[in-house]
This record gives C-alpha cells, sequence and structure tokens, in this order.
C-alpha cells in the first residue's frame, strides 16, 4: 500500500560501544531501577508528608523559600561568578540533551525546595504549585476530587517549571493548547531579586508571554497558577485501526479529532495515533466517563496502570488484529499510560521488558529515572546516544502532517511514531512559536479564527538503518529535520538534541519578544541565553566569558 522505498546504506562496522548500548540491561536492572524504586518512594513520602501540611503553612514556608532565593540572588558578583542557573546537577533534566552549560562556570541558585502544591482553588478553578511539582504528584492531588490540569503531560517525573519554560502537551491540546497555554499567573525571581507576579493582562503581561520556551532565561519562576478543569472516574477509549500509505493514514488521524463540517459535538476530549509502521496504525480518541457508565453491564474496564498489564503501545496495536474496540481506563492511569515503558523507549533499554514473566515479577520497578540512565551512562554511550538514537518531537501544522511523516521514513525510518495535535493559539504579541500569519484565511482543517491546529510527531527510537545494523549520521539526520522544519514553519522543542546553529535557531523562533524582556528585565548577562542553554555541546572557556560580557544583539529574523 506504500510505494515508499528507504534508501539502501552500508553496512557499519561494530565497535566497543556497540555491546555496552547491547548489554546495559545489566547495569538498568541491577543498580538503576532498584535505585530508581528508592527514590520514588523516597519522593512519594515527601508529597505525602507536604499534602498533609495545610495551605497556610505551605504558603509560608514558600515565601520563606522565596526570600532565600532573593538573598542568593543578590549574593552573585557579576564581575566573577558566571551566569545564573538552577543547581539542579546536569543529567536531572528529563530529556535526551544533557545541561552541558552546567560543566562550565555558572552561578547556581537551589530551588529544590520548590515541589510543593500551594493551593486547589475549586471556585477560581485553579491550581497554585512550584516549579518542581511533577505530574504524577499533581494528578494523585487532584484526580480524587475529579479535578485535573487541562493539560497532563503524560510521564510522572514531568515537572511544572519544565512544561512552562519549556514546552509540554498532552491528548488534550487540540482543545487547550500546550501546557504553558494553560497557565494563568507567574511567581519570577527576576536577575535584580525583584518578585513580580505576571498575567497576560497586568504590567507584567510581556514577560507572561515571553517565559514559555525562554527554557529559564529570563528569571527564576518559583510559583504558577495553572487552569484546572472538572473530570469524571473513567476514560473511555476507542481504538481504531487505520491502513493505507502514509499520507492516508495522516488524514484518518485530522478526522478523528477535526471533523470536517465543524461539528464542536464530534470532537473528543482526548486524541492520539500511533503509526506502527509506513502502512499501518492505530488512533485513539477517548471521553470522560461516570463510574456508573463504566461499570454497566458488558463495559470493559482496563487498569492498565497494574504493573503486570502489557505496555500500553502494544496494546493499542492489537486493534490491528482484532479491529476497532473500545474500553474504559481509571482516569489517572490514562494520564500515565505511557510512564511505565517511556513510550516505547521501554524495549530498548529492556529487551525484554515487555515479556510477561518480566512484567509479573520485575514489572513493579519500572519506570527506570531517566536522571538514573543518563547518569550511569559514559561519554562514548552518550555519544553513541545522539548518533545512533532519535529522540525528537516535531511541531507542524497539521495540514503537513503527512509531509512530515513521509520525511520522517525516508530520512529515519522510525517506528513507532506518536501523533498529538494541539492548538498554536493567535496571540497578541509574537512569542517564540506562532501560527502562520494569514492562517484564519484558509480555513484550513483543525485551525479556528483564534488558533492553527498543530500535531507534535514524536519520533522516539533507534532509526531502522541502525537496527539493521547499516551507517547512520544522527548529527546530519538532525541537521536535515531541523532546515525541513524552518522550511515548512515547524518547531522543534530544545529538550532534545540539537544542531541548530545561532542563525537557524532564530530563523525557527522568534525572538522579538524574548529579546524585549531579556532587556526590560535585566537578563542579559545575569542568566544566559535560550540559545546558549539550548546549544549542543561543552561550553568552551571563550564562549563562557561572551556569554557573560553579553550585550544584547538581535536575533536573526531572516524571512525564508
Amino acid at each position: 500500500m506504500s510505494d515508499l522505498q528507504a534508501p539502501l546504506r552500508p553496512k557499519r562496522k561494530k565497535v566497543l560501544v556497540d555491546y555496552l548500548v547491547q548489554f546495559r540491561w545489566i547495569v538498568v536492572i541491577f543498580v538503576v531501577l532498584p535505585v530508581s524504586c528508592f527514590i520514588y518512594f523516597k519522593l512519594f513520602l515527601g508529597d505525602v508528608k507536604s499534602a498533609m501540611k495545610s495551605e497556610k503553612r505551605r504558603q509560608k514556608e514558600h515565601e520563606e523559600n522565596v526570600k532565600k532565593v532573593v538573598n542568593r540572588l543578590k549574593q552573585r558578583d557579576p564581575q566573577k561568578d558566571g551566569l545564573v542557573c538552577t543547581a539542579r546537577k546536569p543529567y536531572i533534566a528529563v530529556g535526551m540533551r544533557n545541561v552541558d552549560y552546567k560543566r562550565a562556570r555558572h552561578f547556581e541558585v537551589d530551588l529544590s525546595a520548590f515541589r510543593n502544591i500551594l493551593e486547589v482553588d475549586k471556585e477560581r478553578m485553579v491550581a497554585k504549585v512550584e516549579p518542581l511539582v511533577n505530574m504524577g504528584q499533581i494528578t494523585r492531588y487532584t484526580v480524587p476530587m475529579n479535578l485535573a490540569l487541562a493539560v497532563v503531560a503524560e510521564l510522572d517525573d514531568l515537572t511544572v517549571g519544565g512544561l512552562i519554560n519549556g514546552y509540554g502537551i498532552e491528548g488534550s491540546s487540540h482543545i487547550y493548547g500546550l501546557f504553558s497555554d494553560t497557565v494563568v499567573a507567574m511567581e519570577v525571581v527576576l536577575a535584580d531579586g525583584q518578585v513580580v507576579r505576571c498575567t497576560k493582562d497586568n504590567e507584567y503581561s510581556d514577560l507572561f508571554y515571553g517565559i514559555p520556551w525562554s527554557q529559564g532565561t529570563l528569571g527564576l519562576l518559583v510559583s504558577a497558577e495553572i487552569k484546572l478543569i472538572p473530570i469524571k472516574e473513567y476514560m473511555r477509549l476507542t481504538y481504531t485501526p487505520y491502513r493505507g500509505t502514509l499520507k492516508e493514514l495522516a488524514q484518518a488521524y485530522a478526522d478523528s479529532f477535526a471533523p470536517r463540517d465543524g461539528d464542536p459535538s464530534k470532537v473528543p476530549d482526548f486524541v492520539e495515533g500511533m503509526i506502527y509502521n509506513p502502512t499501518e496504525a492505530v488512533h485513539m480518541t477517548g471521553r470522560y466517563a461516570s463510574k456508573e457508565e463504566a461499570k454497566k453491564k458488558g463495559n470493559v474496564i482496563n487498569n492498565v496502570g497494574w504493573w503486570f498489564k502489557p505496555w500500553f503501545y502494544q496494546h493499542a496495536q492489537t486493534a490491528l488484529k482484532k479491529g476497532e474496540f473500545v474500553e474504559y481506563i481509571p482516569t489517572r492511569e490514562y494520564y500515565h499510560r505511557h510512564t511505565r515503558c517511556l513510550y516505547w523507549e521501554g524495549k530498548l533499554i529492556l529487551p525484554f521488558g515487555d515479556q510477561w514473566w518480566f512484567r509479573w515479577f520485575l514489572g513493579w520497578l519500572m519506570p527506570p529515572k531517566v536522571s538514573l540512565l543518563k547518569a550511569t551512562q559514559g561519554e562514548s554511550v552518550r555519544n553513541y546516544y545522539h548518533d545512533m538514537h532519535v529522540i525528537q518531537d516535531l511541531l507542524v501544522p497539521l495540514y503537513k502532517v503527512g509531509d512530515a511523516l513521509e520525511y520522517c521514513h525516508n530520512e529515519m525510518e522510525v517506528y513507532p511514531i506518536w501523533l498529538c495535535p494541539h492548538r498554536l493559539f493567535k496571540l497578541p504579541v509574537k512569542t517564540m512559536v506562532y501560527p502562520e500569519p494569514g492562517f484564519e484565511h484558509h480555513h484550513r482543517q483543525g485551525d479556528t479564527s483564534y488558533a492553527q491546529m498543530f500535531t507534535d510527531i514524536g519520533v522516539y527510537y533507534a532509526p531502522g538503518p541502525v537496527l539493521r545494523g547499516e551507517e547512520f549520521n544522527g548529527a546530519e539526520a538532525v541537521r536535515n529535520l531541523e532546515e525541513w522544519l524552518i522550511q515548512n514553519h515547524g518547531f522543534q522543542p530544545q529538550y532534545a538534541v540539537s544542531e541548530l546553529t545561532e542563525k537557524n535557531f532564530w530563523r525557527m523562533f522568534d525572538g522579538s519578544q524574548y529579546e524585549h524582556c531579556r532587556k526590560k528585565y535585566g537578563a542579559v548577562g545575569t542568566f544566559m541565553s535560550v540559545y546558549y542553554k539550548s546549544k549542543k555541546g561543552k561550553k568552551t572557556e571563550k564562549e563562557v566569558q561572551e556569554a557573560e560580557a553579553e550585550i544584547l544583539e538581535p536575533a536573526y529574523a531572516e524571512e525564508v
């Protein structure tokens, strides 16, 4: 059904690092998993202890911790202390990109105490949380109240601060947008130690729109107020298989959540797609359902969160054999359906991790903490993953998904592929990511007058050539991918390994609002620039000195 042919490549000779990666599961089973389990348990106890405190006490502790941050910033000597960043270890970030900027001179500010849920306001439908609160923690707190964040990123370890300063998405983003679009207010410590609360309509509205995608380079986020929505106890999930060419699979995916007649009653609460090979996909649509509905006779309830259950992406794949089916999943378990197997990366980390015997006897140890996986890999293994492995998200307009899938197949041949739609809103100012100019005049599928429909195409796995033992140049593939995104008004989240030059970085992203905030709020010479922070590789002494002595220069803004 598909006439796509991946190019044939020469065979690659195996070297020592290939065997280190092949047998890395030994370190994962005997070191990473047990230590991860201990850390998860310790964090859980901390979350329970925090939840037992009164909101008044949590707020008081928060105010004290903010004062410590202010005092720490005022201790900095700009002449010798380096640029400001948080005190987290370089490997802690959830993502493929190691935090190389922390391997050079810098001035650390400790934010490790900021992991409390400060308030859940049921009247305003807002949760006020600190930046290190993660998704597992907040759903554990709010779901029993039949409340949830409007956008709940799938992996437990993803933090509020990372999702706001960077990027976050979920199957509800076709309604609510990216995670940062659901933020109502942010409390930020500026370069001079001033603490401000920014909203979309107060005197700091420019900062409110500038912080998303800035990677924490405008100020230190110390709390955020985030939109809550009412939910029900279960998710009624429909699994629908499709076969065809990649463009046909892309169109079926669009039709699953963006009805061509524009009828809002046909829009599901949740949607995601998984493309398993160039001709087969399963698209899932979900609607919240009550406990009473889920437990009606004949309905199937699937507790996907249990440790012994099949990994979610493999469970969804069964629709290709048995056809469309419907089941009910407890809502919190649905939110975190990809956590145990880290989407499908778990299959590479533990090749036998999906087998019934492993799931039953050791599945309760899953998942390994990404930070520990990074901490236990040497430089050679790290470089191997950069060159022989792909973890990239491509944010592209919905109408270009088919083209993007064909491009990824020809250049990388990575499967499965994750599809998740999201709105990109037309805002009062032009932020780092923005819809195509004039999109509202084309009336394309999924678009409205106030938002363009995009899709996150998640490409996570070893490329086909690597699995076949063929040569593959990962750096070149990523550079080509980045150029394709620039040419097609797409965006690359910067948690991933990036090969962008500074010029191309500002061709992809718009720097006008970001630069305005850098200058107005004193970030220049105090906080790193977003490109400096995102750039791959250890910083040289010259780069460090140039960054510390930075004077604001206009970002590249070439029209393509």
